[in-house]
């Protein structure tokens, strides 16, 4: 009789133990503690482009209260991208909200893995890899990316790089037909002048990590993306159990082109983290 009670008071435990903390593998609710300050927002730029990417979102979310960072991402590889990010996040003190847009979504896939401090992973465009995938295969089988390599980017040589990796520029009519269609031309192609070469075995290297398993993510789909398909993007965000925004014409320049439908998406994601912010 003593060893059923025992047992029943063991399964009453375990009960209230669940209750508590959650299943396996879940985020626990945030504490009041923790919602004190609102959580940093940072931003991770893609291939091409560079921290003033995200210019538009940065002011807004000032203006909301939200301390913002845009990490400069390197785009020199992913394994090396992705540690120097998990390193720059690990100074943050406090809750985060991560956001990535296109190669950057699979820097902040292996970056946020392990740190129990980035609570919500938001995908702008985005490649959102399961591990052993690379950003590459995930472009989509329309994807613009997909011609002959000669007709959509300028190679150089890289110093100290592996052998046979090279830098990539996008060449201009890829940047301006399919990069960012929906910009001004002249504002286009000054992105274009100014934008941030990447290795190519940033979008070779198989993914270490798939931090969208256990962490709360969103997503961002431009209807006209044409470097990540809309196709490719959908199916990332279902398999992540993301919260989907579509944003009917976007190019893959979306957090360029319509930086109050991104900021909105981000800004649910920071809600979820702490619902009083």
């Amino acid at each position: 009789m003593k060893t059923r009670s025992k047992q029943i008071l063991a399964t009453a435990l375990a009960v209230v133990s669940l209750a508590v903390s959650g299943p396996p593998n879940a985020r626990p609710a945030p504490t009041a503690a923790a919602c004190a300050a609102k959580p940093t927002v940072v931003l991770v730029h893609g291939a091409w482009a560079g921290t003033s990417s995200w210019n538009g979102e940065t002011e807004r979310l000032q203006q909301e209260g939200y301390k913002v960072r845009a990490f400069a991402n390197p785009l020199r590889g992913l394994i090396s991208d992705a540690a120097g990010l998990a390193a720059f996040l690990k100074t943050i003190d406090g809750p985060i909200v991560l956001v990535g847009h296109s190669y950057g979504g699979s820097v902040i896939t292996n970056a946020a893995a392990g740190n129990p401090n980035v609570e919500q992973l938001v995908y702008v465009d985005a490649a959102a890899p399961a591990v052993g995938e690379s950003t590459g295969q995930l472009s989509g089988k329309t994807s613009a990316l997909g011609g002959p390599p000669d007709t959509l980017y300028d190679r150089v040589s890289s110093p100290g790089a592996a052998s046979g990796d090279v830098l990539l520029y996008l060449k201009q009519p890829v940047f301006l037909q399919s990069f960012g269609p929906d910009l001004p031309k002249p504002a286009a192609t000054t992105l274009w002048a100014g934008q941030r070469p990447a290795a190519m075995s940033a979008f070779t290297t198989p993914s270490k990590a798939a931090a969208w398993k256990t962490i709360p993510s969103w997503y961002v789909i431009g209807t006209a993306d044409k470097i990540i398909t809309p196709e490719s993007q959908q199916a990332m965000a279902e398999r992540a159990n993301a919260k989907i925004l579509r944003v009917p014409g976007g190019s893959h320049l979306t957090l360029i082109s319509h930086p109050e439908a991104v900021t909105d998406q981000i800004l649910a994601a920071a809600h979820a983290t702490c619902p009083a912010t």
